[in-house]
């Protein structure tokens, strides 16, 4: 039983990242090292959750303070800086889609390990992972499509944005605050919200996976050698 909600629990951000991974047309990424940034992603759980803990019994908690700094600031702070200080830099990260990829795996792993507290604390249904892995599992790789895109960006083409190394932190943390905001503030109402707000989220993050791989500067020499469609 345990092994199955764990399974289960687990699938939705595995499946996602897999998803992205295989977005990457001209130049996969080493298996090993999206796998060390989804290692990354899962051991910073705890941690936060005792900071998030500390905070809350120091500063107290209200809707905005939980989405917008407990929730959301601390935790993409904490997958920013684990993106700049290991893969900015790093010899892999050689296309602008690389961003998106790593940042999914720092994101997806920290997802998927607190899907599956969730799960085994809440002995959580079918019904009630399903519905996670359409929203938190689902968010998170959608906060780092944001987070990844500009990280792109800010190696590949600095001049296309004023600061977007900044952009990569600002957006996922806006992005994510209003997520988290809209569940916690709005009682039974977020239903009417999530949905279109989940659907904006998509639709943005689909049109930068598809910008971010046509700007790879493999992509000409391939074409030409293979004759790939665009």
């Amino acid at each position: 039983m345990v092994f199955s909600i764990i399974a289960a629990a687990a699938a939705p951000g595995c499946a996602l990242l897999a998803y992205l991974y295989l977005r990457d047309r001209y130049d996969p990424e080493p298996i090993h090292l999206v796998a060390r940034m989804f290692l990354c992603g899962a051991l910073i759980v705890f941690p936060l959750m005792v900071l998030q803990r500390a905070f809350v019994l120091g500063f107290g908690e209200n809707s905005f303070l939980f989405s917008f700094v407990y929730s959301s600031g601390m935790e993409e702070a904490a997958k920013w800086l684990i993106l700049y200080v290991f893969i900015y830099k790093h010899v892999a990260f050689d296309e602008p889609y690389d961003g998106i990829v790593y940042a999914a795996a720092v994101s997806l792993g920290f997802a998927t390990v607190e899907n599956i507290i969730y799960a085994l604390v809440n002995y959580s249904s079918f019904g009630q992972i399903v519905m996670r892995a359409l929203l938190p599992v689902s968010g998170h790789a959608l906060f780092a499509v944001f987070m990844g895109y500009y990280f792109g960006k800010a190696k590949f083409e600095p001049q296309a944005f004023r600061n977007p190394l900044a952009l990569s932190f600002l957006l996922p943390v806006f992005y994510h605050g209003v997520f988290d905001y809209i569940l916690t503030d709005y009682d039974s109402r977020w239903v009417w919200l999530i949905g279109p707000f989940m659907l904006f989220l998509w639709g943005r993050s689909l049109w930068k996976i598809k910008n971010a791989v046509s700007a790879s500067p493999l992509r000409l020499a391939l074409e030409e050698e293979y004759k790939l469609p665009v």
